[in-house]
């Protein structure tokens, strides 16, 4: 998308197929906040003040399986490079869905390791159930090691989440890879992190 007006049509579009705020981000690579606005936005008679954020577009990355195989071995690299600087070892890759789960997959193969998958909970219709699940299809992450991968990181809320019911069933996550980061941080609920591009704000 190349501009606001795209994206704010293109929010518009996903809220009417049905997908959440959560969701929309998801596919946008922006905050919820940034969301919430683009469909404020699309209210003509609505002017907020835009929120601090960056959208980020990796299609050209996604839409070639070549290139999404270039990107998850460099992510190895740096995970294997973090691994051996905290001395840990890893059992198991974790892909957040949806984004993060070919990444994952690829880093699981290149590292031969397990795989699971974190599925990401956003229904704002339904409060009660706020957390995020992994699923009972792929690996158990109880008592392992876990990598946990994700396309891009905004506040981190996800992958904080990912972490503490990992601790809550035994397991230690020991790195945690993504393709961008947004929150400009080597640590997320002290496990650190590995990013390929990593975005500063100086204003």
């Amino acid at each position: 998308m190349n501009n606001i007006e795209e994206m704010i049509q293109k929010a518009v579009e996903l809220q009417a197929n049905g997908l959440v705020t959560g969701q929309i981000a998801n596919e946008l690579n922006v905050s919820r906040e940034t969301v919430t606005w683009l469909l404020t936005r699309s209210k003509k008679d609505v002017v907020a003040p835009a929120p601090k954020d960056i959208s980020v577009n990796w299609s050209n990355i996604g839409q070639s399986s070549f290139r999404l195989k270039c990107v998850s071995q460099a992510l190895c690299d740096m995970v294997a490079e973090s691994l051996e600087k905290t001395d840990e070892i890893a059992d198991l890759v974790i892909g957040i869905g949806l984004s993060g789960i070919p990444i994952a997959t690829i880093m699981a193969d290149e590292l031969g390791l397990e795989f699971a998958i974190f599925h990401d909970y956003d229904d704002q219709k339904e409060k009660s159930r706020q957390r995020g699940i992994f699923s009972r299809n792929f690996a158990d992450v109880r008592g392992k090691n876990c990598i946990i991968v994700d396309d891009v990181v905004s506040s981190g809320a996800t992958i904080t989440d990912v972490v503490e019911q990992l601790r809550d069933v035994g397991a230690n996550p020991v790195a945690i890879a993504v393709i961008l980061d947004k929150m400009n941080s080597d640590l997320i609920a002290n496990v650190p992190m590995s990013s390929l591009v990593r975005i500063t704000r100086v204003d």
